[in-house]
Formats: C-alpha cells, structure tokens, sequence
C-alpha cells in the first residue's frame, strides 16, 4: 500500500485529510521537529499544532520539548487494535448486509420464522382484530383466554369464527360452557389430542406454532393467500371436519350462511338431487378484474372434480374442483372457492337465503 491509499485509508477510518498526512509523515520520520513535520507534509505551518494537538488527544501521537516541540507516534498495539475493530466491524456490516438481503423482514416477507410464542400470539391477536369475514383458530385451552377478547370483538362484528379446542388428556371438563362459547365464536368443536396452535383469518394471514411438546420453540407467520391456504387445508383436515361439534351457532332453516364453498356443496348436493329449488346469494370478487361482486339466484347445478361424491360427510373428499352454477337474471354464472381460476367469481360468503 503506497503513501496516498494509506492516508486514505485512514480518512476512511475517521481522521481528516490534514491529520491523516501529519500522522504518515510522522510513522515516516520517527521523532522529529514539529516544523519538520510540517515540512515534510502537506499540512500548512499555521494549522500543524492544531492537528497535531488533535492526533495525540486520540492518542495517535505525542509531543515532548526537546530543543524545540517533538512529536513521535504512540504505542502501536491501541492504535492497531482500534483499526482492526473498525475492520471487523466492517466485515459484520457486509455480512450483515447480505443476510438482510436474503432474508427480508417480517414486513417485507409473506413467510416469516419467528423464536418466541409470544411473538406468535401477539401476531394472532392483531390479525383477528383486523379480521373481516372468517377467522379459523385451533388452540389449547390454556391460551384460550389469551384471545378471549379479540374472537370475542370479531364474533360481535360478524366474523365467522370457527374454534377448535383441544384440552390435556382430552378431557372435556375443562371446556368453556356454551354461554361463554357463544360470546367468542360462530361454531367450536373439540379436538381430543395435543395439537399445534393455528390462526388463519381472511384467507390471507397465518400464525402457527407446533404443540408444547415439539423439540424446538418456533412460530410461522404468513401473510399471503397462497401459503395460508395450505394451513387453511390443514385446519380443515386434522383441526375441524373429524372433531365433534360442542356449539354452533347455525340454525338448519334459512338464511344460512357459508364461508366455505366446499360445505356449502355438501349440504345442497342433496337438495338439488332431490328437486328443490335453492335460492343464493354469494359475495366475492370478479376472477378476472378482481372487483367486488355480488350474485343472486337459483343454483342449477354443483360441480365437483375427482373421486369426491357430493354429499360426503368429510370435506377432505372435496379435494378437486368445487363449483356453483347459478342462474341469474343476467345469464349463468359459474361460481368457485378460495382461489378460484377458471370461474367467474371467487365466493368469500353464500347465503342459501331459500329452499322450495
């Protein structure tokens, strides 16, 4: 390294050109005159004292009388040493960097690992309260009340809240009674078996944490239609469809309402088949310009992919395309669930508002 990338580097490290110069030139003559140094750098005679002043306050130098003011360099090891911190703490910064760009934050990233439960459970609380149509949650009993009053804020602004609750040893006597079940949900149902916590709401949000005996403490938060409809499949598979209800809030007469299209399916399949005639009203958004629409009608047809029958009891049976065809007053309109491609309109709430 030459003369200029050593003073430089030097600036670079928090001197100012001036004492940078000063400090080289005294490394290069060892003890010397003050007005030889100024001499031999670039330093103008009226400021020489005034730098030099300045690198030995940070220790860099220091002056003696002799026959005249000396200056020489200090003990190296301080001065190295603080040069070698500043260049591991660039190496820290760099590395840094470069985690920060490959893993973007919790508000840059749909998918975020978090360490704490807390950090969890804080998250869900928040979601539920921003929460807009439906919130499916599963949980033990003993964080229960941590979201008491949130499901209890979204139940009371008509949010579908369906509750899954497991209990220890999956003894049901420690379960909220129905009058406390009513206050904080549209529908429970009791899981018998440890399970892991799980929030999903609005079909876009995801807070996951595996069930107290997991080996490691993590959580997942997700913000993403995509990812949340895995968890949404897997809160309908093992959290709800195979567990006993304990309280539902749906009545078996009209107006009944559906947030999910697959069990909407399954409870008119059989209507259809048998003749009637079904009245619906579906809230949800243009496929294609991704409005908000509205359709009314008399459903004519179901349409349901794969090995699945339309009236099986079990929603995991519906695992292909699942689809309402209604007659309008404007046409037929072909109708779909979350994430509907290839139908007209993606459903987020059916009323079957009547049967004939």
């Amino acid at each position: 390294m030459d003369r200029a990338e050593l003073t430089e580097t030097l600036e670079d490290a928090g001197l100012s050109p001036y004492q940078a110069d000063a400090y080289v030139t005294v490394l290069e003559l060892g003890a010397a005159p003050v007005t030889r140094v100024a001499d031999a750098s670039g330093v103008p005679d009226p400021r020489i004292y005034d730098v030099l002043r300045d690198l030995e306050s940070a220790g860099y130098i220091e002056t003696y009388k002799q026959e005249s003011l000396y200056a020489r360099a200090n003990d190296l090891d301080e001065i190295t040493g603080d040069l070698r911190t500043r260049a591991s703490r660039f190496t820290a910064a760099t590395e840094e960097i470069e985690r920060r760009w490959n893993e973007p934050s919790v508000e840059q990233s749909t998918v975020s690992i978090v360490t704490r439960f807390e950090t969890v459970i804080k998250n869900a609380a928040e979601f539920i309260g921003d929460a807009e149509t439906q919130v499916n949650v599963s949980l033990g009993i003993e964080h229960f009340d941590r979201l008491r009053g949130a499901l209890k804020a979204a139940t009371e602004r008509g949010v579908r809240v369906n509750l899954s609750l497991h209990t220890p040893d999956g003894d049901p006597a420690d379960l909220p009674g129905p009058d406390a079940l009513a206050e904080v949900c549209s529908e429970a149902r009791h899981r018998r078996l440890p399970s892991p916590f799980v929030v999903i709401v609005d079909r876009t949000k995801t807070c996951f944490a595996p069930h107290a005996g997991s080996t490691n403490e993590y959580g997942v938060l997700v913000d993403d239609r995509t990812h949340s409809y895995v968890f949404h499949w897997y809160f309908l598979t093992t959290q709800w469809d195979t567990w006993e209800s304990i309280y539902t809030s749906r009545s078996d007469d009209p107006p009944i309402d559906y947030i999910d299209i697959r069990y909407c399916v399954r409870d008119v399949a059989p209507l259809l088949r048998d003749g009637a005639s079904v009245k619906l009203r579906i809230e949800g958004t243009d496929t294609q310009s991704g409005a908000d629409r509205v359709v009314e009608g008399l459903l004519s047809e179901v349409i349901v992919t794969g090995d699945g029958a339309v009236d099986a009891e079990t929603i995991a049976s519906y695992g292909g395309q699942v689809g309402l065809i209604v007659e309008t007053a404007d046409g037929t309109v072909e109708v779909g669930g979350w994430g509907a491609m290839v139908e007209a309109v993606e459903a987020h709430q059916i009323t079957v508002e009547a049967v004939d």
